[in-house]
């Protein structure tokens, strides 16, 4: 049997890949062997080699440690990039340090409230609010006072939904995020979200409805040029704010996930061509775009996606004209968001390495045919029946409506299992599943599903 060691040998550990997060780099190679060896010791963490008791009075600290970690990771992005260390395998490689410290900080969050606080159904927390370390501040920012918000702050977010984990996951590097939306604070001082949904197209969004949505993750940035962000902000409100006059037309959601025209806008592309419009092209955004270059493109072909290169939700982590101010997070929902999000890397993997795709059935096809039709109902009628039937924009495909229904059976026939094995875990140790123990299960789960798992079929399946 292991040894049990105590929590402040977990605190050495973290104190040690801050020295290594501090080691100057003299080459790309060099700064991405320094950036593997830090995911891979995180990734290597087992809980369960720590007494639970004293790593849950300790979280606060050891949290606050993974943040200072991630921060000083962050401080260091420009340095880098002025000297053409972030290379691809690089900017990969960091991509994969803040994800995996993200889920290292949360599993402390979780066993720090204690499982049986876990909000697996049911409504959130308002983002930004909670009493359990749910909020980081960079230390730039930190006054010990609630901090206000600022017209041309980039709101990040994550959604509860599988399409949300779908998006987060849809790169060449998995992230943690759905979603992002420009904050507007007009001269009277009312606080709205521009941002773009996939039902609704653009719209203006009060930011109390925004925060108070049930998302699990949120990360507020900020432009390093104040002005430029007030501009940026304003710019975009107004453009939005005109669409939806009596004669505007209303700018759709764009499914292709493409960077060029700004006709058609999606939630990253909204925030592009805000501080495009801002600074007359002078500032593009994203620094580091997001790749996709999946060789089965069956699932892209499905929801729209036409891009090889985008602006995902999750590039703004990277970009170092922007600072990160606070960091939230509700350890209540973040144990469900870690299983979709590993389930969801695990169904691409799947498409790709093993050529899974989507199969429709009969009752599918009569669920796209209804969202179809719903579609070109007024945006009263929409909302009156949004309860029973989910919002469907005109401009989305019957197929892409089937893939949107496929996907989340599958994720719900997948999760279910997935669940109840974490809460047997918990229940037996004390401590939540080790990513590792998850992408385990669910390649037990496809090593005997006989090529169909929910509604993905490979083509043995197919001929069988």
């Amino acid at each position: 049997m292991d040894r049990v060691e105590n929590a402040a040998s977990l605190g050495s550990d973290l104190l040690s890949l801050k020295e290594l997060a501090n080691r100057p780099a003299r080459t790309a190679k060099e700064l991405t062997a320094v950036l593997q060896q830090i995911y891979e010791a995180v990734y290597e963490v087992d809980l369960n080699r720590y007494d639970a008791g004293e790593t849950a009075k300790a979280a606060p600290y050891l949290m606050q440690s993974i943040f200072e970690l991630r921060m000083a990771l962050r401080g260091r992005i420009m340095d880098w990039a002025s000297r053409g260390l972030l290379t691809l395998p690089a900017e990969s490689a960091l991509r994969d340090v803040f994800r995996i410290s993200r889920y290292g900080s949360d599993m402390l969050g979780e066993l720090a409230i204690g499982f049986d606080r876990f909000g697996r159904t049911g409504k959130g927390r308002r983002v930004f609010t909670g009493t359990d370390r749910n909020t980081f501040v960079n230390p730039a920012y930190y006054t010990g006072a609630d901090l206000p918000f600022r017209s041309g702050d980039v709101l990040l977010m994550r959604g509860s939904a599988y399409n949300s984990a779908a998006i987060a996951r849809i790169g060449d590097v998995d992230t943690q995020f759905s979603h992002v939306g420009l904050i507007h604070v007009d001269e009277d001082g009312h606080h709205s979200v521009v941002e773009a949904l996939i039902e609704d197209g653009a719209v203006i969004t009060p930011l109390e409805h925004a925060l108070d949505c049930g998302v699990g993750r949120a990360v507020l940035y900020r432009y390093r040029d104040a002005d430029l962000a007030r501009r940026a902000a304003n710019a975009i409100y107004d453009h939005v704010k005109k669409s939806h006059k009596v004669l505007g037309r209303r700018i759709s959601y764009d499914f292709s996930m493409q960077l060029e025209g700004y006709k058609q806008l999606f939630c990253s592309k909204l925030v592009r061509q805000a501080f495009d419009m801002a600074s007359g092209g002078e500032v593009m955004v994203p620094a580091f775009p997001t790749y996709l270059r999946m060789n089965n493109r069956d699932f892209f072909d499905r929801i729209g996606v036409t891009a090889e290169q985008t602006f995902a939700p999750g590039d703004i982590d990277l970009d170092p004209r922007f600072d990160l101010v606070a960091e939230w997070q509700d350890y209540r929902l973040t144990s469900t968001l870690r299983l979709q999000d590993m389930l969801m890397t695990k169904l691409l993997e799947w498409m790709e390495r093993h050529g899974y795709v989507f199969e429709e059935d009969m009752v599918i096809r009569l669920v796209a045919l209804l969202g179809q039709g719903s579609s070109l109902l007024s945006e009263d009628a929409k909302s009156m029946i949004s309860s029973v039937v989910p919002k469907v924009p005109r401009n989305m495909s019957r197929r892409t409506i089937a893939t949107i229904a496929m996907l989340h059976r599958t994720g719900e026939e997948l999760l279910g299992p997935l669940d109840a094995l974490e809460q047997d875990t918990i229940r037996m140790t004390g401590r939540p599943l080790h990513p590792r123990d998850i992408f385990e299960h669910l390649e037990r789960v496809r090593d005997i599903a006989n090529g169909r798992i929910g509604y993905l079929v490979t083509s043995r399946a197919e001929a069988a």
